[in-house]
């Protein structure tokens, strides 16, 4: 068979929910799509963070064995590179001859661009010499102009940081970014329309990204009498990490009921301005004549609570938005039975062996990933994953967290406060916290044996047993004990 051409439009801080069917997220060029590929419901991210998640799915290992733990842009990275050694699936392919475009977010190392590792470069952000966040002269003109102490509409007020405004409307010349690349990303396919070579285009969007600003035209596509908040937004966190707390009462707190929904209005209209530019590229890709020979795939790097617990955004709250992704595949020659849902656990550590897989390479290197081959062909994979993991090392500021989800249990080690366990079946919204629940204990045990495994096979650094930081219930020994599945 001949090698597919690749297509990937990765989004940022998308919900895996906005990709479902019968979602009140308004997608249909993704809904089409989906019923021409597949659905992979349960995709999730190792990392609720842009950096160590791209960098995931760039190489297919998790943060442990790739080096990226946080925000590669500013003083409070723990790194700015890759470790050594490390590959990306793109340097495979291109040894191969695919004809590789990169269009938009790298965030994958401050060290080295897209142009080191295989790909032609047009607009790739947050490379060398860029910075995220404040510097400090930027909070001394804070102080001198003043700030104010009356909040605007969709306005969380920080004194000292500046205020933050969550949502608002926009026209698509202030999209500077994602009106670039879904350009230049229609150029690069226009250019392809002959190509004798397989080739690969990746287009790394912005959206839905907060703060939501939004052309007021997706915006009225949404009532905001039929925007609800999640069922688990009355949850109290009483039984949570007190920084869960602090979060919800100092930031997000000062936001009314109303405000939530607008929130979550404004986030469903990105994802519906995204779905407009994605509905673009397919019909450019329409015109190159080679669709039937492309694996297209539309994911995201990581989530949003988008109103979960009353959160917005994404951070170290180990709740389901931020790191439950969308993941849609379509390829017309390589897809058995198109229009399925699959419900198996998958992981963005897994597309890389896919990628190399489908173009018939055999990496010499290790992937923390599998390959979603036999899914595209209806079969049922030997030994597929019953378990999912995250690994965390905070964002700007550092918490260590670990977290395994079953289909039944998610449990998560927080190495700075309380650990979480919920009961999946019983309360898929994480609202009761039963850590401390004698009756849940031997599950506990047996899932952080599960996570310990893990830690294990990964390389994962966080075992030092040093009496004040050995906290878990057990210790990294049980990765060696028999659990069931």
């Amino acid at each position: 068979m001949k090698k597919p051409n690749l297509l990937i439009m990765m989004t940022d801080h998308q919900r895996a929910d906005t990709s479902f069917a019968g979602h009140i997220c308004k997608t249909p060029h993704l809904d089409r799509f989906a019923q021409e590929g597949l659905r992979f419901n349960e995709t999730y991210c190792p990392s609720p963070h842009c950096c160590p998640a791209r960098a995931t799915f760039f190489t297919g290992l998790y943060p442990s064995q790739h080096g990226i733990w946080n925000n590669i842009c500013n003083k409070m990275a723990i790194n700015t590179g890759l470790n050594d050694g490390v590959r990306l699936w793109s340097e495979e392919l291109s040894e191969v001859g695919y004809q590789q475009h990169f269009i938009g977010k790298w965030h994958v190392s401050l060290e080295e661009s897209p142009k080191d590792r295989g790909w032609i470069e047009h607009t790739a952000t947050a490379t060398a010499g860029a910075y995220h966040g404040w510097r400090w002269e930027q909070y001394k003109q804070l102080a001198e102009r003043g700030e104010s102490n009356e909040r605007e509409e969709g306005e969380i007020l920080r004194p000292g940081y500046g205020s933050y405004k969550l949502y608002g409307t926009s026209q698509p010349k202030n999209h500077f970014h994602d009106e670039r690349v879904l350009r230049e990303t229609l150029e690069a396919l226009a250019d392809l329309k002959n190509s004798d070579q397989p080739w690969v285009v990746y287009s790394g969007f912005i959206g839905p990204h907060d703060p939501y600003i939004v052309p007021q035209k997706y915006i009225d596509m949404y009532d905001l009498d039929e925007i609800q908040l999640p069922e688990s937004y009355y949850d109290d966190l009483k039984d949570k990490p007190v920084l869960y707390q602090r979060m919800r009462q100092q930031t997000f707190g000062q936001l009314s009921e109303r405000e939530i929904r607008e929130g979550i209005r404004h986030f469903y209209a990105y994802c519906t301005y995204l779905d407009d530019c994605f509905g673009q590229i397919l019909q450019a890709l329409e015109e190159t004549g080679q669709s039937e020979d492309t694996l297209v795939l539309y994911c995201s790097d990581h989530g949003d609570y988008n109103g979960e617990h009353g959160f917005f955004a994404k951070g170290i709250p180990s709740f389901s938005g931020a790191y439950h992704v969308p993941a849609v595949m379509r390829w017309p020659k390589g897809i058995k039975h198109p229009g399925r849902d699959i419900n198996d656990f998958a992981s963005l550590a897994d597309f890389a062996p896919t990628f190399l897989e489908l173009a018939g390479v055999d990496p010499k290197q290790h992937f923390a990933g599998q390959s979603l081959v036999p899914f595209l062909k209806d079969e049922s994979p030997e030994e597929w994953r019953t378990s999912i993991f995250t690994q965390v090392n905070g964002v700007e500021l550092y918490y260590c967290q670990r977290a395994v989800r079953t289909k039944e249990y998610h449990y998560v080690f927080n190495g700075f406060d309380q650990d979480e366990l919920y009961d999946l079946k019983k309360d898929p919204h994480q609202i009761v916290n039963l850590a401390n629940d004698p009756a849940y204990l031997d599950i506990k045990k047996e899932l952080c044996g599960k996570m310990w495994k893990f830690a294990y096979e990964q390389d994962d650094g966080m075992i030092n047993p040093y009496i004040t930081v050995g906290l878990a219930p057990v210790g990294p020994a049980a990765a060696f004990k028999t659990f069931s599945e």
